[in-house]
């Protein structure tokens, strides 16, 4: 419990400083809520064919979600990498409890960071779309559970990414272009029924498409079921999907963090560091 403490003072005290870092804040909420202010004013009320909904409704819904996918599979990657290659895990292995409250304060500043991104979308997409919060109990429900466990799919797995990435620009440019990819045929901008059958089957395989149904299944109205793949919200399959990638990312990220910690040692901090040098040098 001490340890988990001083894991959750971490993360608020992360959180406090990515609040007060102007530069990369403003360049975060331009990245995520700035694209989707922009896209949903430029289709304005055009309804999604066969619904009544608009476009811009569905683009809210789609990066709520992918607000979550991006915060945990690029920025928490890059950021486990860059602790690493500047040695801050070599050091926080040789404090009693250093590494578990370390990765205690991630999962804190990340849950920090999720959370500010869903209510400014939320509120966005209240103020310059027509989207309206659930006006029924098992409406809050879904969209409580679907968030939670939409998060819960993506952070452990974005942790496992950072112990295996090499660095933190080759994390940026690894994951950059497929989650760019997943963004475009998961329904965040577009509707599924427009995709071609094998792009939806790729899709349907990750996170995203499934926490973007789940939160248009509380968020839109019945007709939006015209543009979803088998005209039905299929909430236990969001389920039974997000849960299995969620068991996956905490079996498998403790496992590849103690691994990347372990293999740490001042011989391999100081051989990246002169790589770094003498690639800034050329």
């Amino acid at each position: 419990m001490r340890v988990f403490a001083i894991g959750v003072r971490r993360g608020i005290a992360e959180h406090g400083q990515y609040l007060r870092n102007r530069r990369e804040l403003f360049g975060s909420l331009l990245g995520t809520v700035g694209v989707f202010l922009a896209l949903a004013l430029w289709q304005g009320g055009e309804p999604v064919e066969g619904t009544q909904a608009s476009k811009a409704v569905l683009m809210a819904a789609g990066f709520v979600a992918f607000s979550i996918f991006s915060v945990a599979l690029l920025g928490l990657p890059m950021t486990i990498t860059a602790d690493r290659e500047e040695g801050a895990l070599l050091r926080l292995r040789a404090v009693p409890g250093g590494i578990p409250a370390y990765l205690v304060g991630r999962a804190v500043s990340v849950l920090a960071q999720i959370v500010m991104y869903v209510v400014l979308i939320f509120a966005a997409g209240i103020a310059f779309t027509d989207l309206t919060l659930p006006s029924t109990a098992g409406d809050w429900f879904t969209l409580a559970w679907v968030l939670a466990l939409g998060t819960l799919a993506v952070v452990p797995l974005g942790a496992a990414l950072g112990a295996l990435l090499p660095g933190p620009r080759n994390a940026a440019s690894i994951m950059s272009l497929p989650t760019t990819g997943l963004m475009l045929i998961s329904g965040v901008m577009l509707p599924m029924t427009i995709m071609a059958e094998p792009v939806r089957w790729v899709a349907q395989a990750f996170p995203l498409y499934w926490t973007g149904l789940g939160l248009r299944s509380a968020l839109l109205p019945d007709s939006m079921l015209a543009a979803e793949i088998g005209q039905s919200w299929r909430l236990g399959e969001t389920a039974a999907v997000l849960g299995a990638w969620a068991v996956a990312g905490l079996l498998l990220a403790p496992w590849l963090l103690r691994r990347m910690t372990a293999r740490e040692s001042g011989s391999r901090l100081a051989e990246r560091q002169e790589r770094r040098a003498a690639q800034g040098a050329f």
